[in-house]
This record gives C-alpha cells, sequence and structure tokens, in this order.
C-alpha cells in the first residue's frame, strides 16, 4: 500500500509507515493547534479592510486597557513606596537596607539562571510570532495603530 501523503515514506516493502514529525511540525503552525485545522493566515479570509478593522479595534482595546491598568499599577506601587518612606520617617518601620541590597542581588541570580535556561522556548516564541506577523501583516499594522490610539485615548 503506497501512501499519496508526501509525509510518509516506506521502510521497506511491507505496509509499515513513518510518519516525518519535522516536515509535519513545519507545514502545521501552533495556530492551527490552537483554532482548528480550518484556521490560517487571516489573509486569506478577510478583506484588506475588515482586516485593518479587526486589528485596529483590538489593538485600540489593548491599548486602552494596558492605560489603564499601567496608571492603577504606577499609583499602586508610588503610593505603597511613599507609604513606606513616611512610615520609616516617622519611626514605625526600620528596614535594613543592607539585607534588601542582599536580597535583590541574589533574586537578580537567579532570574538570569532561569532566563539562561528558558531561552530556547523564548527563541521559537519568537519566531512562530514573526512568522504570524509575516502573514498577517495587515491586521498586524491595524492592530499596532489601535494599540498607539487606545494608549493616546
Amino acid at each position: 500500500v503506497k501512501s499519496q501523503n508526501p509525509l510518509f515514506y516506506e521502510l521497506d516493502d511491507d505496509s509499515y509507515e513513518v510518519l516525518d514529525l519535522t516536515e509535519y511540525a513545519r507545514r502545521h503552525h501552533w495556530w492551527n493547534r490552537v483554532f482548528g485545522r480550518n484556521s490560517g493566515p487571516i489573509v486569506e479570509k478577510y478583506s484588506v479592510a475588515t482586516q485593518i478593522v479587526m486589528g485596529g479595534v483590538t489593538g485600540w482595546c489593548a491599548g486602552f486597557l494596558f492605560q489603564k491598568v499601567g496608571k492603577l499599577a504606577a499609583t499602586a506601587v508610588g503610593g505603597g513606596f511613599l507609604l513606606l518612606q513616611i512610615a520609616s520617617h516617622s519611626g514605625y518601620v526600620q528596614v535594613d537596607w543592607k539585607r534588601v541590597e542582599k536580597d535583590v542581588n541574589k533574586a537578580k541570580k537567579q532570574l538570569k539562571k532561569r532566563a539562561n535556561k528558558a531561552a530556547p522556548e523564548i527563541n521559537t516564541l519568537i519566531e512562530e510570532s514573526t512568522e504570524f506577523i509575516k502573514q498577517n501583516i495587515v491586521v498586524s499594522s491595524g492592530f499596532v495603530g489601535g494599540f498607539l490610539l487606545g494608549l493616546a485615548s
């Protein structure tokens, strides 16, 4: 039995077939695993205007939320630091700054070790993201524009 699928090849005259997983992985992108087989580049499904609108709206929403969450986080961190300084100045809290510095340096070393271990996964994610952006350049452009507008509003 000879297979018509180019991903398969026969070992010998028996009917055993081997699946070449590297070729399969190259042909089936991560979004196919997440969204199903019929999902592919958005370019193939929608007009340019629709792609720009979709990217712009989602980008604006993401930018607007990023702006609001960023302001909230900055306020919380700044307010906490201010309260800590007031409490320290008033004598309620005494901070051992040498110990804080030692703990921060220890945390930096641990982060460097973990970052070096995670490098291959991060590189793969970056490559897949770059490929997605290249295949869906119109939507990506709309998203970036919308994101910047969301940050400004």
